[in-house]
């Protein structure tokens, strides 16, 4: 583990935690349950699109933008909430290597505005892609964007991708090595929202960033890097976050 910096102030994970959903519901129920009910497309709409979802009826989405975000959440095995999120949560902590926990007021505030994500959730099960209670599918979306991480968690989290899903620093294997491929084949597409196209040109790396100010990119078979800087541009991706992942990869020759 190489650090620079601040590694143990938490920010929310944001939408950095839709890729270890999206790597759940494909170790449960196989690469095509994704692909098959929201799809791995880019939108080209915003990451909170309800046109986007209107236009193909939620198909043709992704598991990184809201609506395909949501949907995989639902998708998540279990016999209640509680049940459905401790295995999220574990999951997320496994790839971490630490128990993480959920930064409450964070929750509580997104909670409270999620108006937009409970209505693109109404959507997407009228349209038959979320089959259980899109409420409470929104609810534990909402309190998976909530748990709290520091920059060393993001990037044990991306090493652990770039391992072929087994965590370097734990040993533990945290998803199938078969799924890793078909995970990084998303993030390439749609891990940076609105400018996903733009950093894959610049840099070749599979990467997935959060409106919290982190940013996680993966060098298969070589490392998993993570930055926080919550200043963000306009398409919500953090300006300082981008700049170092692409300068420390191109010097170390990361791009695959």
């Amino acid at each position: 583990v190489y650090s620079v910096g601040d590694i143990k102030s938490e920010v929310s994970i944001q939408s950095i935690s839709k890729v270890f959903t999206m790597a759940l519901v494909m170790d449960e129920s196989g690469v095509e349950s994704i692909e098959n009910n929201m799809g791995v497309d880019a939108t080209g709409q915003v990451f909170n699109s309800i046109v986007a979802v209107e236009q193909h009826k939620g198909a043709e989405m992704n598991a990184l933008v809201n609506p395909g975000a949501i949907a995989a959440t639902s998708m998540v095995k279990g016999d209640n909430y509680d049940g459905i999120w401790n295995k999220i949560l574990d999951k997320y902590s496994d790839f971490a290597g630490r128990k993480l926990t959920v930064l409450e007021d964070v929750y509580q505030s997104e909670a409270a505005t999620n108006q937009r994500n409970r209505a693109i959730a109404s959507l997407m099960s009228a349209y038959g892609h979320i089959k259980t209670d899109p409420m409470r599918a929104t609810d534990i979306y909402t309190r998976q964007c909530s748990v709290g991480v520091n920059a060393k968690d993001l990037a044990q989290m991306a090493a652990t991708l770039a391992n072929a899903g087994k965590n370097p620093v734990s040993g533990q294997q945290v998803m199938k090595a078969d799924n890793v491929p078909e995970t990084l084949a998303v993030m390439a597409t749609a891990g940076l929202y609105d400018d996903s196209g733009k950093w894959l040109y610049k840099t070749g790396l599979p990467a997935k960033s959060g409106v919290g100010g982190g940013i996680i990119a993966v060098a298969p078979g070589k490392f998993g890097i993570a930055v926080i800087s919550p200043p963000l541009d306009a398409a919500g991706n953090s300006v300082r976050a981008q700049k170092a992942i692409a300068d420390i990869s191109n010097a170390l020759g990361g791009n695959p």
